[in-house]
């Protein structure tokens, strides 16, 4: 408020618009009447001001106020004034809570706030979508009703937020949340929830793959300890039961060195990072190799191998590549019942794909084995000790490749009808030499 306006100063300005209605007044002898002409003037002019002040306060869009004089001016100019600060502590509020939006939203976890009756307040995007909460319809309403997992409810009402509680989504049951609860302000809390799926896969794949190795190891090894015991009176051995023993020592340390290599390779796969355009893979050299190879191992089991490949190069990572390759292949040839036919082709298909396809007239397999077939040392035929029964780590090795490589294997297989095992490799990842 201006300085100089005051009770005087308004007296004084008052004084100043009545001063001709009194002189008038006094010089035609009528001083009361002109007195009353003068205050409703000043009345009427007040009431003027009062109303194209109410004019711009609920009708005019126009932010300035109209031009006033006395001091409607100073009422005019201070409730203008009074507007902008308020309008610049609404922007200063609103840039606050836009930037308490963004990083909330740019949390990798699900976050809402709830008072201590349970109403929510406020609630992310990520928490919308684990808990199926919507934002802000659902304001005001009770956390209990909203979320009614019997966990929570019991956890909520237990009131002890200490510890984490670990939960399925409501809304995703596939997915595994880990929620703490902290307090807020005084009569609110603060709920975070974080994805622990892949912590636990990670965790069960970690105590699966201790128990498959452990168990691996233990029936080669069990096999070389029992010959060793039954050696230590070599006298007492018959020699043909000694020739027995050397060749099947020999069969189970081939069979354990086998393991190890192709764990060496999973873990390596595994840990390879790195953009795959970096490296060019020269697929006819490699499949040429690959023909060489496939008609060594059938040596002995006399299928009949049928190669068609297509000129054509890919980026990638030849070593994966040859892993790939060399595993379904192998699998063919070693499941296929002798006398079989085996497919194997590299062309292209829709899209300006590569398929790497290789079909074989062996036994098939079940569906139910088929969405397990790449998980680590799983086995159709689950004798360990059988003559058909791999590492297991094959189909393990050519997923984790190929994922590396922005493919996936397709498995199409019924039992006594054969399977077919391919891969494509999109146009974006081959050479074009033109």
């Amino acid at each position: 408020m201006d300085n100089h306006y005051s009770v005087p100063f308004i007296l004084r300005g008052l004084l100043l618009f009545l001063a001709p209605f009194l002189l008038i007044g006094w010089l035609a002898d009528a001083f009361w009447m002109w007195l009353a002409i003068g205050l409703i003037v000043v009345v009427s002019w007040h009431y003027l001001y009062q109303l194209r002040l109410i004019h711009w306060l609920w009708r005019s869009r126009n932010l300035l106020p109209p031009s006033a004089s006395g001091s409607w001016s100073y009422i005019y100019d201070g409730i203008y004034r009074t507007q902008r600060r308020s309008q610049q502590r609404r922007r200063a509020l609103a840039r606050i809570l836009r930037r308490f939006r963004e990083a909330s939203e740019a949390l990798p976890d699900a976050a809402f706030v709830f008072r201590r009756d349970g109403a929510l307040l406020w609630s992310n995007k990520l928490a919308q979508f684990y808990f199926g909460l919507r934002w802000p319809g659902d304001a005001g309403l009770r956390i209990s009703s909203l979320i009614r997992h019997p966990d929570f409810l019991a956890y909520l009402n237990r009131g002890d937020f200490s510890e984490a509680l670990n939960m399925p989504s409501p809304m995703r049951e596939s997915l595994e949340l880990e929620l703490r609860i902290m307090p807020y302000s005084e009569d609110q809390f603060l709920l975070i929830a974080r994805d622990v799926t892949q912590l636990r896969q990670l965790e069960n794949m970690r105590r699966d793959f201790v128990a498959n190795v452990s168990h691996e190891l233990k029936t080669p090894l069990t096999v070389l300890q029992g010959y060793l015991e039954m050696m230590e009176s070599p006298a007492d051995v018959p020699d043909a039961l000694l020739a027995k023993a050397v060749k099947d020592m020999d069969g189970q340390t081939t069979r354990m060195g086998k393991l190890i290599d192709q764990l060496l390779v999973l873990s390596r796969i595994e840990s390879q990072a790195g953009d795959i355009f970096d490296h060019k893979v020269g697929m006819p050299r490699l499949l040429k190799a690959l023909e060489n190879d496939a008609i060594t191992l059938n040596s002995e089991r006399n299928h009949e191998l049928v190669f068609d490949f297509e000129n054509v190069d890919m980026y990638g990572r030849e070593d994966e590549m040859r892993s790939v390759i060399m595993n379904l292949v192998s699998n063919a040839i070693y499941y296929t019942p002798a006398g079989g036919t085996i497919r194997i082709s590299w062309k292209p298909v829709l899209g300006g794909a590569m398929e790497f396809c290789v079909e074989d007239t062996g036994p098939g397999i079940a569906q139910e084995h088929i969405p397990r077939l790449t998980e680590r040392f799983y086995r159709v035929d689950r004798d360990r000790n059988s003559k058909r029964g791999g590492t297991g780590l094959g189909l393990s090795i050519v997923k984790h490749a190929l994922e590396h490589h922005n493919s996936h294997l397709q498995i199409n297989s019924l039992p006594g009808k054969g399977s077919r095992f391919s891969f494509r490799i999109s146009a974006e990842q081959l050479v074009d030499d033109n």
